[in-house]
């Protein structure tokens, strides 16, 4: 075999190689990243809504609800955000919680009903009972989109200047509430109102 010969085939072994090893390598990387996410509690996920204003929205009320939800709703006192759904099963689960939060009137629970239909969330509320002071009906999910939902069910704290204080993802359970949500609570109820409201955003 003369040298030119032999230069094409380690050429093309060399080709192969390449073809060979880059797919398998992304397939590698691909493996690790998918375990990585795989192990994280997506609860520990930070939201980089933290401290910052909520985001500019007005939503008309869910079905059979007066009063709908908007920025401007959220501001002068904490409040709670709750993102709910008739077709979510977790939703089902935090719901008689929220019920006794409501009742015991610690701080006004708001709703986002998230990519729901209208009749259903109408039904689910009419039928488990409607926890919310103000609902806000996002049918396209665009609202959630902007207040950094991954999922639903998930809460928002929310301070007296309207900025976000808390996120909590996943079912609130009493221990959520009374460990987290309500010393949290408690304390920015405490605090006075900023005088340059202008300085928080």
């Amino acid at each position: 075999m003369n040298t030119a010969t032999e230069s094409q085939t380690q050429m093309k072994r060399g080709r192969w190689r390449l073809t060979t090893l880059i797919p398998l390598a992304i397939f590698l990387i691909m493996v690790v990243f998918l375990g990585i996410g795989l192990t994280m509690d997506p609860r520990l996920l930070p939201s980089p809504l933290i401290g910052k204003q909520v985001p500019e929205f007005s939503l008309s009320p869910v079905k059979g609800r007066e009063l709908g939800l908007k920025t401007s709703d959220l501001k002068e006192e904490v409040s709670m955000v709750n993102v709910f759904a008739s077709w979510c099963t977790a939703c089902r689960q935090e719901h008689p919680l929220l019920l006794s939060l409501s009742r015991r009137g610690v701080v006004p629970i708001h709703g986002l009903n998230y990519k729901d239909q209208p009749d259903d969330a109408a039904a689910w509320l009419d039928k488990l009972g409607d926890p919310y002071t103000r609902t806000g009906a996002d049918r396209d999910g665009m609202v959630g989109i902007d207040w950094g939902v991954y999922g639903v069910p998930e809460t928002f704290v929310v301070d007296k200047q309207g900025n976000i204080a808390y996120k909590h993802i996943g079912p609130i359970q009493e221990t959520d509430w009374k460990e987290k949500l309500l010393p949290l609570i408690v304390k920015l109820q405490k605090q006075q109102p900023s005088p340059f409201p202008e300085a928080d955003k």
